[in-house]
């Protein structure tokens, strides 16, 4: 048999249940040997706003609902404990798990590692008047204007043209780019 090495799986879970699978799993692999098998459980998330009596929360939520990413050593008794663990619905890819791409790998990680981390460590400078592209979220493709700019929150109000009226949108930083 070939050397096998460590790689990221995709492990489908019921929705909503993906905390409670990598609470156990974190569990299981520090009171046994699996930590020699199993190194890292991952729930893909991401930071988003809810309103919620009348102020914006910061909330996470699972940015690949129904999906654990785990870094791993499959060997046949690693693969039936993950399995059989409550809630996990199977390895996607059927019977035989299919380890992810690097570049899959990197793009999910890279995605989420890049909401997370843009909130505080993004310092592009936007000026009044300029023309913006929105990259994210529901207006992704419009462009505008920028006609505020909130330092503090890294915010920008943008007005946007949707059925021939401007209309101004809240937007953070990551969400647009300039062009």
């Amino acid at each position: 048999m070939s050397e096998i090495e460590k790689k990221f799986y995709v492990l489908r879970s019921v929705s909503g249940k993906e905390n409670k699978v990598k609470e156990y799993l974190d569990v299981e692999i520090g009171k046994s040997d699996l930590k020699d098998y199993i190194f890292q459980v991952l729930i893909p998330t991401e930071k988003v706003f809810q309103q919620r009596n009348g102020k914006k929360v910061l909330k996470e939520r699972a940015y690949l609902p129904g999906y654990i990413i785990v870094e791993a050593i499959l060997t046949g008794e690693v693969i039936h404990f993950l399995k059989n663990v409550n809630f996990i619905i199977g390895f996607l890819g059927g019977n035989v798990p299919v380890p992810l791409r690097a570049s899959e790998v990197n793009r999910i990680l890279g995605t989420v590692d890049e909401l997370q981390e843009q909130q505080e460590e993004f310092d592009v400078e936007y000026i009044i008047g300029e023309t913006v592209k929105v990259v994210y979220g529901p207006f992704n493709g419009f462009h505008g204007e920028v006609k505020e700019i909130n330092l503090e929150k890294k915010k920008l109000t943008v007005l946007v043209k949707i059925f021939g009226r401007g209309t101004p949108i809240e937007l953070g930083y990551m969400q647009v780019e300039k062009e």
